[in-house]
């Protein structure tokens, strides 16, 4: 848009809404404010020069909205009285249950924010052990510390030694953030496991963001013992800055609140962040995070592993040694690089099929019934091969293909085509955040 277009857009809404509102068409104006003010909040932020411009922007904002606000009460509140005649009984029954629960007017709205957030819940855990999370001892211990020992050990977490609150997962992309929280979900059994980003939580909507953040929270106490986990947290609070727009620094401000837990239960409430980019985040959001554990690349022993976890039970024949040169051949490798290293590696027998211009008859398990063992199977040779028959894939029956076994030249061959995701600069900045504020993980 060209300079000073949104702000004007902003204007042409506020006018019409302001219009609306002395026609008494108080819904219409009610979608104009809100609209208004979605374009006043992106003109501070992509517009607005200067301190001054951007006050008097903000000082607008908040009496329209304002107004919106006593629209919306005053829209909830005529909606409750009966329009027509046959519905008179109605009233006694309204005053009844307005009398009998003082919450009744916010509960329809609550619960649709509620049931927004239920999908966020994992209700069936997934199948994470902590032996499939290669090294991360550090990581581990932590997090057995704060959700596994207080569950089967209450009774060790009184008086003043109480199990942490807030936990931080930081380190380069692809290093197993992610996985190691769904590895939390698995072995705290008793748990409820909220897994959650920045999309479940930020919504179009004005103001209604911090709701979102508010009834997490409280699903998260309805549903004690349990862990909120918000990954690439960074996204959501970011350190606060005078170009954010106003829903930001209100998400940021509801975080800080719910987190702190001032005038409400947060007892049997883990928060378990996970970013690529700490040095972004908020001081006072970095602090409610007590505990930050950095999680690096995979070491030399790690990688290894994790080549042999990704091959699982498909056809191989590398050998130890293999491992260890693949191991060795891959330093400042994430385990997700690692995980295209060997995703790629295994297509490569598939790629040969296809080419292939000759087959051969072999013995071995059939693909209908692996405990069978026939000799009419077919595979890729080279044409120069004694058994060799010439015909391509096309030719060849859906259960008569085997598939040739992953070799040490795919993986070669994959490797060489597979750089690392995770650049130097980076690396250094995370070191330099674990220096000042994380342990090793």
């Amino acid at each position: 848009m060209a300079s000073g277009t949104i702000l004007q857009k902003a204007i042409d809404l506020v006018t019409r809404a302001t219009e609306e509102d002395r026609n008494k068409n108080y819904e219409e104006a009610l979608r104009l404010y809100e609209h208004a003010v979605e374009y006043f909040l992106h003109s501070i932020k992509y517009e607005a020069q200067g301190d001054r411009a951007k006050e008097s922007i903000r000082a607008k904002c908040t009496q329209y909205l304002e107004r919106a606000e006593k629209l919306k009460a005053y829209l909830k509140k005529s909606k409750k009285k009966p329009v027509k005649a046959g519905e008179d009984n109605s009233k006694t029954e309204d005053k009844k249950s307005d009398s009998g629960d003082s919450d009744t007017d916010s509960d329809p709205e609550k619960k649709k924010l509620q049931s927004k957030l239920e999908g966020a819940i994992i209700i069936e855990k997934p199948d994470v052990k902590w032996n499939d999370v290669a090294g991360l001892d550090g990581a581990k211990e932590a997090l057995k510390e704060a959700v596994i020992l207080p569950i089967r050990f209450p009774h060790l977490f009184t008086g003043k030694r109480i199990p942490w609150k807030g936990i931080l997962l930081f380190g380069p992309p692809g290093t197993g953030k992610s996985y190691l929280a769904k590895a939390v979900a698995t072995e705290a059994n008793n748990s409820t496991f909220f897994s959650v980003s920045s999309s479940d939580l930020v919504s179009k909507w004005l103001g209604e963001s911090e709701k979102l953040v508010k009834n997490l929270f409280e699903l998260a106490r309805q549903h004690k013992p349990s862990i909120i986990f918000i990954d690439e947290v960074d996204s959501l609070c970011s350190s606060r800055s005078d170009n954010e727009s106003e829903s930001a620094r209100r998400i940021k401000t509801e975080f800080l609140v719910q987190m702190q837990g001032v005038g409400s239960d947060n007892d049997g409430i883990l928060v378990l962040g996970a970013t690529n980019i700490p040095w972004v985040l908020d001081s006072a959001i970095r602090r409610r995070f007590e505990k930050r554990i950095y999680i690096p690349l995979p070491d030399e022993q790690a990688r290894a592993i994790m080549f042999k976890i990704h091959l699982g039970s498909t056809s191989h024949c590398l050998t130890e040694e293999d491992f260890k040169k693949l191991a060795a051949a891959t330093d400042g490798y994430s385990g997700a690089d690692i995980s295209i290293i060997v995703r790629d590696a295994l297509m490569q027998p598939v790629r040969q099929v296809q080419t292939a211009t000759h087959f051969k008859r072999v013995r071995g398990p059939s693909p209908k019934d692996p405990s069978i063992i026939v000799d009419d199977l077919l595979t890729p040779c080279s044409p120069g091969d004694p058994a060799a028959i010439e015909m391509n894939w096309m030719e060849v029956e859906g259960d008569k293909l085997y598939e040739p076994p992953v070799t040490m030249k795919d993986m070669l061959k994959s490797l060489a085509t597979t750089r690392p995701t995770v650049n130097e600069e980076d690396m250094t900045k995370l070191e330099k955040f674990k220096e000042d504020f994380g342990q090793e993980g």
